[in-house]
């Protein structure tokens, strides 16, 4: 079974209901040439996975570079891949010695022409704003945001890690439909779904994406008592329906109404390819509640 499309109405785009991470492209142990990233998004691509999602600082501001690369020696990808990446934050260094935030528009557009640059693209499908900025100007953002997309150069923008609130505040003087808000979202950290943020998505029939679907691995690897539990119940599940522990937590997301778009952030070729047969397995709404009260150590109410 292949990873199907979620289309974004608002926006007459679709993208892969399961998108590739490059967060920890850099940390392969089978390296990260060119060879192993070709070989990675072809993985990505047999399973119907086209959408790779990129930020300007991962891998030490490398992993677009890289990326990029070998989309300069195949650039038959260009026309079968969907390419989302962030901007914002600046890390301390010899050239910043504050961690920051940047979203100022000459910020904006450097960023921009800077992963064109770098991933060896004419225009970038959605760009996000990573975190949201203190100082940020939500009439300014707007304002060049208007003007990259009428030049060419991003399809469309959207936000990360933003609460409801701040998603409204840059909302309010964009006159086009954000396209998404990237969030953590997983079994030990259920909060967008209790503080408006996938309220909000629903709302605005926009398709929240989840970093960090597995805890950062912590599914797999539990350290206390409650993620002891957790890890109990998903083998439960999973030998009920013949699955792995993998394919039940990708699952668990499907049943939302957002239509949340997991990100996944392994190397491992072999999980990639495990991952994307979740769809195979869809979860009762009891299972679902079993998941969560587990993991959350409490009853819904």
């Amino acid at each position: 079974m292949m990873v199907p499309q979620i289309k974004f109405i608002k926006h007459n785009v679709s993208i892969s209901r399961l998108v590739y991470g490059i967060w920890r492209l850099h940390e392969d142990k089978d390296g990260f040439g060119e060879e192993q990233i070709y070989k990675k998004i072809n993985t990505c691509l047999s399973l119907g996975i086209d959408t790779f999602d990129h930020a300007d600082i991962y891998g030490d501001f490398e992993n677009e570079e890289r990326f990029g690369m070998v989309v300069k020696k195949h650039p038959d990808l260009k026309n079968k891949i969907k390419i989302i990446t962030k901007f914002g934050i600046q890390v301390p260094g010899s050239k910043f010695p504050t961690k920051h935030y940047n979203t100022s528009k000459e910020h904006i557009r450097y960023s921009v022409e800077r992963s064109l640059r770098k991933l060896q693209l004419d225009s970038l499908d959605v760009v996000l704003i990573h975190r949201p900025d203190p100082l940020m100007d939500p009439t300014e953002i707007a304002e060049v945001f208007e003007s990259l997309i009428q030049e060419g150069k991003v399809k469309h923008f959207g936000v990360s890690n933003f609460t409801p609130s701040q998603f409204q505040m840059i909302q309010s003087q964009y006159k086009r439909p954000l396209f998404t808000n990237q969030v953590e979202f997983h079994l030990f950290h259920t909060e967008p779904m209790f503080d408006g943020t996938f309220d909000q998505m629903i709302q605005f029939g926009i398709h929240p994406m989840v970093w960090s679907p597995t805890a950062g691995g912590k599914i797999f690897a539990p350290k206390t008592e409650s993620e002891s539990n957790t890890l109990s119940k998903l083998e439960e599940i999973a030998k009920k329906y013949g699955a792995s522990v993998d394919q039940i937590v990708y699952s668990w997301f499907l049943n939302h109404p957002a239509g949340l778009i997991p990100i996944l952030g392994t190397n491992d070729l072999k999980r990639i390819e495990s991952a994307a047969k979740c769809f195979s397995f869809p979860l009762t709404r009891l299972d679902w509640f079993s998941l969560l009260e587990v993991a959350r150590g409490r009853e819904v109410a």
